[in-house]
């Protein structure tokens, strides 16, 4: 282990993220797969810091799935490479954690060393874990809210797809460059180790986010007018822009406040039922700004910016789908 986080970067200064390693799949009555859906089978290791980890707990939300998978949640500090289960009344309070609900576990590398002893690869997060065999079943987020999204609706009752077939092929290629230019970008750009490296992904992100404002100044989500796995794929990225992403990963071109089209879509998105409950800005500054000292030595969590979240959003800000006759 690492005694303090570092970036896996190329020798030319390029952040590279490691692919996920554990890729089962969760089937509504198992069959082609060793999971079957059931109520309270599952459980969800994340951090409310990290954006791939709050999409699967948007979905688990927005497919009222918070009584039949259960979440623990991490610490915010990750100084030493690995998610901690620290947990007492004030980091409670502040940053949401909840310690290991299920094993009362001391890290999260404990649960991928009893699916590998000898496991070398990256502690992530988010991790779906399997209570019936006691191991990961998956911890690639976007696979994960493809999952959520389906396999539970027998038990739910709630049929809501946000990746209908007939929209999958626009939602991939969305998905496509979002995640590379923006999702992943906000990380090349700031965990940059040359000039070069920084400069250049720095203006593929803003050329990617003016692309998206401008496609929200024609239609009301990425796909159209109606809203999918690609917005909620997108917008924890966006949350977390003003607070870290634009003076810590030194994105600081514009502010998301500053895109016409952007802002208010993002602020319909928090407003979205339930939704606010999974965000938690506290614990997400707290783990940028202290966890990633070989950018921020010394720890410090910037105040600002104040933001109002719930600042009414009118139907002039968004654009009027074209299917609503008002």
């Amino acid at each position: 282990m690492q005694s303090t986080w570092k970036p896996n970067n190329t020798r030319q200064g390029e952040f590279k993220r490691k692919a996920s390693e554990f890729r089962n799949w969760i089937t509504p009555d198992g069959n082609g797969a060793d999971f079957a859906a059931e109520a309270g089978r599952y459980h969800l290791y994340v951090s409310l810091a990290c954006p791939w980890a709050h999409r699967t707990l948007i979905f688990r939300q927005l497919k009222n799935l918070t009584d039949l998978i259960g979440v623990s949640v991490v610490h915010p500090d990750m100084l030493n490479n690995d998610w901690t289960f620290v947990h007492d009344e004030i980091s409670e309070k502040h940053y949401g954690t909840t310690g290991d609900t299920l094993y009362q576990s001391e890290y999260l590398s404990q649960h991928y060393y009893k699916n590998l002893d000898h496991y070398d690869g990256v502690v992530t997060v988010p991790v779906l874990w399997d209570r019936k065999q006691r191991c990961i079943v998956n911890n690639e987020s976007s696979e994960i809210i493809r999952m959520l999204n389906s396999s539970f609706n027998h038990l739910t009752g709630n049929t809501q797809d946000y990746y209908p077939e007939a929209l999958r092929p626009a939602i991939d290629e969305v998905n496509e460059w979002i995640y590379h230019d923006i999702n992943n970008g906000v990380y090349k750009t700031g965990f940059a180790s040359t000039q070069a490296a920084y400069e250049e992904n720095c203006q593929k992100l803003f050329s990617s986010l003016d692309r998206v404002d401008d496609i929200l100044s024609q239609q009301r989500y990425l796909v159209g007018d109606e809203i999918t796995e690609a917005d909620w794929r997108l917008v924890p990225t966006l949350f977390r822009f003003d607070a870290v992403y634009h003076t810590h990963f030194k994105c600081n071109i514009k502010l998301i406040s500053e895109y016409k089209h952007i802002y208010p879509y993002m602020l319909a998105l928090y407003q979205h039922e339930n939704i606010s409950e999974t965000v938690n800005l506290a614990h997400i500054k707290r783990h940028y700004f202290n966890s990633h000292r070989s950018i921020n030595p010394y720890g410090i969590v910037a105040v600002g910016p104040e933001q109002d979240w719930n600042a009414p959003v009118t139907r002039e800000q968004l654009t009027t789908p074209k299917s609503d006759p008002s």
